[in-house]
């Protein structure tokens, strides 16, 4: 009984989380006249999916820091497909997060093998190696000028029913972007709660305490680690194809070794332990910088201290601040 009430609880709060979101949040913009706050709260909540990516290879016992190569190769598959093939957006957003999850497989087979530091290292300079590579095959890529004027997603219509309308249609394309985002940012995290709550989940945890232990009551960690680590790219990819729709353009330097560092942080700060430390961490990080622009110079100084400050206070995230007595998501 305690613990079908407690579902519900939680059913119930994220259904008024997203009510917020979807309909609050407008709401208010609209009232203040502030529609540029669509762009950077899609902004958090793309984000926020990259960073989830990051958050199951943790869960694995992995250190990643190569996120923002996914994201960087979703961008550019989703954009190649739209221009030069004519594909519709819709389309390519799944076979970016596929074409991330597929190249991952294939990177993820060598390096897998490494822990700790040394796995850190090679994905810290995966971001880098694929930057060049955006600038070394102009043919695709088109070099250091970038795909450029990517036309806005097109409608969906099914049987005359239009289901979603042309976003060049509309008078505000930025709500529309921020709505797909929310949506995608809820599909995400429901997802990732179940994998955490599911068999695999758990597998995977073990895999983060003690993989001979894990490997020894006949776990296959090396397939658990690549299914984890192509999970990871998938949504590196599909938040990167976002980005690419939205900014109608991408380039070798939209993702850069920064911004891997940055998702990592995103999931260190809002808690490793919890579904929802992504994006939390996500929120704070991203308005927290915002929040310093005034001090100037002493911006990145300032961020950095308290960014040390928040990690030896709260170890575990902001997360076990509110809620100490659950230590797993």
């Amino acid at each position: 009984m305690g613990k079908s009430r407690a579902n519900t609880v939680k059913i119930v709060s994220a259904a008024l989380f997203l009510l917020v979101l979807l309909v609050v949040v407008p709401l208010l913009i609209a009232a203040t006249g502030r529609s540029d706050l669509y762009y950077t709260l899609t902004s958090v909540a793309l984000l926020s999916i990259i960073s989830a990516g990051v958050w199951i290879t943790f869960y694995i016992g992995r250190i990643n820091i190569g996120q923002g190569a996914y994201a960087l190769m979703g961008g550019y598959v989703s954009a190649s497909l739209v221009m030069n093939y004519g594909v519709s957006f819709w389309l390519t957003l799944p076979l970016a997060g596929l074409f991330c999850a597929a190249a991952s497989v294939l990177i993820g087979l060598p390096i897998l093998r490494l822990r700790g530091v040394y796995f850190a290292m090679v994905t810290l300079v995966l971001t880098e190696v694929t930057r060049l590579l955006a600038l070394a095959v102009p043919t695709i890529t088109n070099g250091a000028s970038g795909i450029v004027s990517i036309p806005l997603p097109a409608g969906i219509s099914f049987f005359g029913i239009t289901l979603v309308p042309d976003f060049a249609t509309l008078a505000n394309p930025r709500l529309a972007f921020y709505i797909v985002s929310v949506l995608l940012m809820a599909l995400c995290f429901l997802g990732l709660y179940r994998l955490a709550h599911s068999r695999i989940g758990q597998l995977c945890q073990s895999l983060q305490q003690n993989e001979e232990l894990a490997s020894s009551i006949g776990v296959n960690i090396a397939y658990l680690r690549v299914i984890a680590y192509a999970l990871s790219s998938f949504l590196g990819g599909v938040g990167g194809a976002m980005f690419a729709s939205i900014s109608q353009s991408i380039y070798p330097s939209s993702f850069t070794v920064a911004d891997s560092v940055n998702f990592m942080l995103n999931c260190f700060l809002g808690g490793l332990g919890y579904v929802l430390g992504p994006m939390l961490g996500t929120f704070v990080l991203y308005f927290g910088w915002d929040l310093l622009f005034e001090t100037g110079e002493f911006q990145l100084l300032i961020f950095s201290t308290v960014l040390i400050a928040l990690m030896l206070v709260l170890p575990n995230g902001l997360l076990s601040l509110t809620l100490p007595h659950k230590r797993r998501a």
